[in-house]
């Protein structure tokens, strides 16, 4: 599967989350990302979505908030700690996004994922409880990433 994957504030294209997905088989398209100019940050992952034609869009952290204010033109959205309430304008997504958050989050408070999931009226199966900090780099969250990308994706297909 084709994912566009967009990366979190001060943080790089690579790394362990996106590193697990190349792993099982998927391609990855990676922009860098500036920090200090999250418009320009918008333009470029739709840049990337538009000719790349991804199958789906997965942001971490600003990267969901990102991913969150693209024409994603009905791609599913897979959001990691999404930074939504920092960054961009958004605060919906659509049917068929899925969320994984850590309770125990430090950086962006778990609530914001469970008041993103009832602005945008998803169904409680969407936000994905996992792991113990920000980063969701542990064996557990990343299980749990790929299984939201094949669901996800799956979706995307039919």
């Amino acid at each position: 599967m084709k994912i566009l994957y967009l990366h979190g504030w001060q943080s790089v294209p690579g790394g362990v989350k996106p590193g697990y997905l190349v792993e099982h088989g998927h391609e990855l398209q990676q922009p860098a990302l500036p920090a200090d100019d999250f418009d320009e940050a918008v333009r470029i992952a739709q840049a990337e979505l538009d000719s790349h034609h991804s199958d789906l869009v997965v942001g971490s952290s600003r990267g969901g908030a990102v991913a969150m204010n693209l024409s994603a033109g009905g791609r599913p959205l897979v959001l990691l700690c999404p930074a939504w309430k920092r960054w961009g304008v958004a605060s919906t997504v659509e049917p068929g996004t899925l969320i994984l958050h850590a309770p125990a989050d430090d950086v962006i408070p778990y609530a914001d994922s469970v008041e993103l999931l009832k602005n945008s009226g998803l169904p409680d199966s969407s936000l994905i409880s996992v792991g113990n900090d920000h980063r969701l780099a542990d064996a557990e969250s990343l299980r749990a990433l790929l299984s939201a990308v094949e669901r996800a994706g799956s979706r995307r297909l039919l």
